[in-house]
């Protein structure tokens, strides 16, 4: 059974992020966020619509009551959202899951965010869960996203042709990629480096 391997609620602590499990409170202020439309234009289900934005967090929160998904909110360090992640396709009989629905606000791209992000996520899942593989995945098209995840050591796999439906009817491939237990000293220690690297360059 999925229902407690992730324990609730959560917190994962970083130097500039923190991770809080998504509460129904957390809605207000993180559909004020996900209004861009293009935060969506790579994922499948576009939550700029409210309707939609309702459907998807609730059933993300109903998921997590039986143990198949686990959703976060993003805040900087002054409380403020930022964006949204969440664990999904969680099967602790086979010790693995996938990380995903990541979206960060503009103003946040390139720099420390997404890569702390991932970082407080797969340490959570390496050293406390005893996680084995971690799958990540994204619209095959999506350079951007793809960069990202080869950047934090995600390893390709291959593409899944016409993987999904989007919201506009149009299907998408999916770019595969995973991270596994014996590769995360190395891939940690990497993934430290890149966000020291990044804080030394970023403006004061």
């Amino acid at each position: 059974m999925n229902k407690n391997w992730i324990e609730y609620p959560l917190v994962l602590d970083g130097n500039t992020i923190r991770l809080v499990s998504l509460e129904t409170s957390h809605y207000d202020a993180l559909f004020e966020l996900a209004k861009d439309k293009r935060l969506w234009e790579h994922i499948p289900t576009d939550c700029s619509d409210r309707k939609t934005f309702n459907k998807v967090y609730n059933s993300a929160l109903e998921q997590r009551l039986k143990g198949n998904h686990y959703p976060f909110v993003i805040q900087n360090k002054r409380g403020e959202l930022i964006g949204s992640t969440r664990f999904f396709e969680i099967f602790p009989e086979d010790k693995k899951l996938e990380i995903g629905w990541t979206w960060i606000i503009q103003k946040y791209w390139g720099t420390v965010v997404n890569l702390e992000c991932k970082l407080l996520l797969l340490s959570y899942c390496f050293e406390k869960l005893g996680i084995r593989r971690v799958q990540i995945k994204t619209d095959a098209n999506n350079v951007r996203s793809r960069k990202a995840i080869e950047k934090i050591g995600g390893h390709f796999e291959g593409i899944l042709r016409k993987d999904k439906i989007k919201s506009n009817g149009e299907s998408r491939s999916a770019a595969y990629y995973s991270i596994i237990d014996e590769e995360w000293v190395d891939k940690k220690r990497n993934l430290e480096l890149l966000i020291k690297k990044l804080n030394l360059e970023s403006p004061k």
